[in-house]
């Protein structure tokens, strides 16, 4: 199985027309809004540090250099080749590695957890943006990755953006300017009933450490100068019957 092509091709121009530059992008807030707050939340469940950390759906990669600070080897992982080149023009320095991925192919994600062996995942509002024919495959994807000894986090927007979505587009003016490109390229925030996540990491074979609610922040701001911020959800997981850490 793979994505569609038009899903594919979405992000694909996404990337394609994306500015270069921090925060052009309406999720690529800085680290001390999103990696670094999920890093406190995610660190204590992790079994083993030294494992390999997988940003799963890259992007551009701002919070991959961010994770690449605070592990020994960390791999961002994207869908779209355009993100893909985004982020390693972003990291001159070569701080981390980044390859395409479909993680909708489990032959290719069972190639990459053999090139690394068991991985720690971070993963940041990808399944939410899934088509629902994706949705298990991305799950089955994190297990994958994982293996016997690795953990995840994940973070996904609330059923509730969607009413925050709704509110922003249908303003007098519109969406906001980086809103637009969102709903411009045929991509849908926020389509998952948060009931469904869990069922989704069970019959990935996936067992729930710790969860809660945290906003997540954007990098686009109301007329009145506050930074617009996203009902969230996170959950650290761990494969079903690895002892807690």
């Amino acid at each position: 199985m793979s994505v569609t092509k038009r899903y594919r091709d979405s992000w694909e121009g996404f990337w394609r027309e994306a500015p270069d530059g921090p925060g052009a992008v309406i999720w690529d807030a800085e680290p001390a809004l999103t990696a670094e707050r999920h890093l406190a939340l995610f660190e204590p469940h992790l079994a083993d540090p030294g494992l390999p950390v997988v940003d799963l759906g890259c992007g551009n990669g701002t919070q991959t250099r961010f994770l690449a600070g605070r592990f020994a080897r960390v791999l961002g992982a994207d869908l779209s080749a355009a993100a893909v080149e985004l982020a390693r023009r972003s990291d001159p320095e070569g701080r981390a590695a980044y390859v395409q991925l479909d993680a909708t192919d489990p032959a290719a994600v069972r190639a990459l957890h053999e090139q690394l062996g068991d991985a720690n995942v971070y993963l940041r509002g990808v399944i939410h943006q899934s088509e629902p024919a994706d949705r298990s495959p991305v799950a089955e994807a994190v297990a994958t990755l994982l293996g016997a000894h690795g953990r995840a986090f994940l973070v996904e927007l609330s059923e509730a953006a969607k009413r925050v979505l709704g509110e922003l587009a249908g303003g007098p003016a519109g969406p906001p300017p980086k809103l637009r490109p969102v709903f411009s390229h045929g991509l849908a925030p926020a389509e998952v009933a948060d009931a469904a996540f869990g069922d989704l990491l069970r019959a990935a074979g996936l067992a729930v450490l710790a969860s809660g609610e945290l906003p997540l922040a954007t990098t686009e701001f109301t007329p009145g100068g506050e930074r617009i911020e996203l009902p969230a959800h996170w959950v650290a997981v761990a494969p079903d019957g690895a002892r807690p850490s």
